[in-house]
């Protein structure tokens, strides 16, 4: 409940092509590392 009016005022952020391009340009070249959830996590994901 902390975050709630910050994170749902977040849906109504409109990027334009170009801020879209610069953060996919700024994150692609960051790593990947690991699995995002663990084998138990992921039976929920798949149920």
């Amino acid at each position: 409940m902390r975050y709630l009016e910050e994170n749902a005022a977040a849906a109504s952020i409109h990027l334009t092509t170009d801020e879209q391009q610069q953060l996919e340009a700024a994150t692609a070249s960051l790593p990947v590392i690991g699995e995002r959830y663990t084998p138990e996590g992921m039976k929920g994901v798949n149920a």
